[in-house]
């Protein structure tokens, strides 16, 4: 399949491919007559167009689905937006790539997995042995292809699974700057502190995100994590300052009220839990919008960092 990738469509060119839809809403203009406003995407990004005169009997397009599109790229409120001339959804006869179309994690969730199983056997504590494997445990298969986000960090496919295993990677480092953190501990808090995203949001197996669920949206990760793990407890029997620990790194992690815990790290691992979440989460999404904005220019202000990113030119007579 040999067309132009999402990231490098510029103004007036001319474009025609396979592109997945990431969400697709029917919608009424100004005189009445609908119309469907849809965000296709490929690995590399993500763009908007409008299907016109749509007919009101025929049924809204459904996310995760590939979409064949011709059209001009256009700008509209600085934006580029497809502008579609044709369009028809893939049958099972078209060269659809899916590893074109959908964003990845760089590594295979089996590895990511084995790494994760591989921590946990070698936990000292028991306790928290059995709770992070009962965690494990209730987020299931879906941990094999669950994005961790939408649209912010590590929206991709096994998005959570590289998430978590990354921030292995740093905890671990970290502990060897830092050697008197109780380990497990941390550890077990890297793994289990977004399971609960599993409840949160609604996905595909492309890992594409189509909308937040009833429990994401009255409850969202933390409170849901919390209770994932009360409810884990009680069925191992685990009890004492290693649950209610545990429990406030969950509820803790994000830092700050504003950002949605209720409670800020008030214990050296829960604030190294925290730092090592917002390093991952950052680096991720610094990497991905650079990935995508030519060397020697500016992104689009980004929101979940509130600010432009540039992507350098790294010439060494500039550095």
């Amino acid at each position: 399949m040999d067309q132009y990738s999402v990231c490098t469509l510029q103004r007036d060119m001319r474009f025609e491919g396979f592109l997945l839809i990431r969400s697709a809403e029917k919608r009424k203009d100004s005189k009445g007559s609908d119309y469907v406003d849809m965000n296709l995407t490929d690995r590399t990004g993500e763009i908007n167009c409008k299907i016109w005169n749509w007919d009101p009997l025929a049924e809204t397009p459904e996310a995760g689905q590939p979409i064949k599109v011709r059209g001009t790229i256009q700008e509209y409120n600085g934006r580029l937006q497809l502008r579609v001339e044709k369009w028809r959804l893939s049958t099972d006869e078209d060269p659809v790539d899916m590893n074109v179309l959908v964003p990845c994690a760089p590594r295979k969730p089996e590895d990511m997995l084995a790494d994760i199983n591989e921590t946990v056997e070698s936990f000292k504590s028991e306790d928290l042995k059995k709770l992070t494997r009962g965690m494990l445990g209730i987020a299931g298969d879906r941990l094999n292809w669950f994005p961790a986000a939408q649209r912010m960090h590590h929206a991709e496919r096994s998005g959570l699974l590289h998430h978590t295993t990354d921030m292995l990677r740093l905890a671990k480092a970290l502990l060897e700057i830092y050697p008197w953190l109780n380990r497990d501990l941390l550890l077990a808090g890297v793994i289990i502190h977004d399971l609960g995203k599993i409840d949160e949001m609604k996905s595909d197996q492309t890992g594409n995100v189509t909308d937040y669920t009833r429990d994401g949206q009255l409850l969202g990760h933390l409170v849901r994590g919390i209770t994932n793990l009360n409810r884990v407890a009680e069925e191992t029997g685990v009890t004492g300052e290693c649950l209610i620990l545990l429990e406030h790194m969950l509820l803790s992690h994000h830092g700050e009220s504003e950002y949605g815990s209720p409670k800020p790290p008030m214990f050296a691992e829960a604030e190294a839990l925290h730092w090592i979440d917002m390093m991952d989460a950052r680096m991720n999404t610094m990497k991905t919008v650079t990935d995508k904005t030519p060397p020697g220019a500016f992104s689009e202000k980004i929101f979940s960092l509130d600010r432009r990113v540039y992507h350098p030119l790294y010439e060494e007579e500039s550095i």
